[in-house]
């Protein structure tokens, strides 16, 4: 049987990927640029010109998904809520389509991430995922069934900006967050925020998975920084699961790296959680970094393939 491909496109903040992905999930071509930052037309004819090589390596035209670090507005088709700000306020959608000439499925990456660990990753066949980013911001989306919720606003999933949950005397009023507010999940999570916080307590200035290496040499510092950060991405996991229930919870981003949080953080959560036993599963991504171009290409459903 000839191979069927959807490609997938990761719009970041620092690169473009695309991918070809075939009928059995494997990426067969693959393909990046550093993202045009702050620069919108430059940033579409990056993904054109990408779109272009990849197609003449496959032999044919396939359908197009994309993930984008914000959401499109549905009241006015605009892009929104985009780490990427030159995004903000343009019609990605409508002018990507001019330019690749056909119709192409636009996605949150969060959600993106979610689906592809949904369909042939570390949740697959399991009914209610919820995918979680801990990178340099915190995101999330739900898969159901194996197909995205997107909500009546574009914004299922976005665990990043609602406040702390349970928080202790010292995470009141919390830092200051990009969104205006102040205390989000996002500014405890984050990598950066890891960080920070490890600096307030007195350390020295380290990266996230510093603080997590020292920690596991046993470090007494960067232990109590780990073990607030546990407390917390178990805090900020309980109220999620309090409202959707998921089957399996997989973790993405930089910090999904950190091994300790597989175990310590299930353990942790069920004294937040209303249920009497939780057998939510906590699950590393198979995937990893190419989830997002996976999950943009997973986007078009089988019977839609090219």
């Amino acid at each position: 049987m000839a191979s069927r491909f959807r490609i997938g496109i990761d719009l970041g903040g620092t690169k473009i990927e695309v991918a070809a992905v075939d009928h059995l999930g494997t990426v067969r071509v693959r393909r990046r640029v550093a993202t045009p930052t702050g620069n919108y037309r430059a940033t579409i004819e990056a993904i054109t010109a990408l779109v272009e090589v990849i197609e003449r390596r496959i032999g044919k035209t396939a359908p197009i998904g994309i993930g984008i670090p914000g959401a499109i507005s549905p009241i006015t088709g605009l892009v929104k809520n985009a780490n990427s700000t030159w995004l903000i306020g343009r019609p990605l959608q409508q002018d990507l389509e001019a330019a690749l000439g056909r119709p192409i499925r636009l996605a949150n990456d969060a959600n993106c991430f979610a689906l592809s660990e949904a369909t042939d990753g570390a949740a697959m066949g399991i009914a209610t995922v919820f995918g979680v980013i801990l990178g340099t911001g915190v995101g999330g989306g739900i898969a159901l069934g194996g197909r995205i919720l997107l909500g009546a606003n574009a914004i299922a999933g976005e665990w990043g900006h609602n406040p702390l949950p349970w928080p202790a005397p010292g995470e009141i009023p919390g830092p200051a967050c990009y969104c205006g507010r102040t205390g989000c999940v996002e500014t405890f999570l984050s990598g950066p925020a890891l960080a920070a916080d490890h600096r307030r307590h007195g350390g020295r200035s380290l990266s996230a998975l510093e603080i997590a290496g020292f920690a596991v040499r046993g470090d007494a510092e960067c232990g109590a920084t780990l073990e607030r950060y546990m407390d917390r991405l178990a805090r900020g996991l309980a109220s999620v699961i309090n409202v959707i229930d998921p089957d399996a919870i997989v973790l993405g981003g930089g910090l999904s790296g950190i091994s300790a949080l597989y175990e310590a953080v299930p353990l942790l959560w069920s004294r937040y959680i209303f249920s009497d036993k939780v057998v939510t599963r906590l699950l590393p991504p198979v995937h990893g970094d190419s989830s997002g171009v996976r999950g943009a290409a997973w986007l078009w459903h089988p019977e839609e393939e090219g």
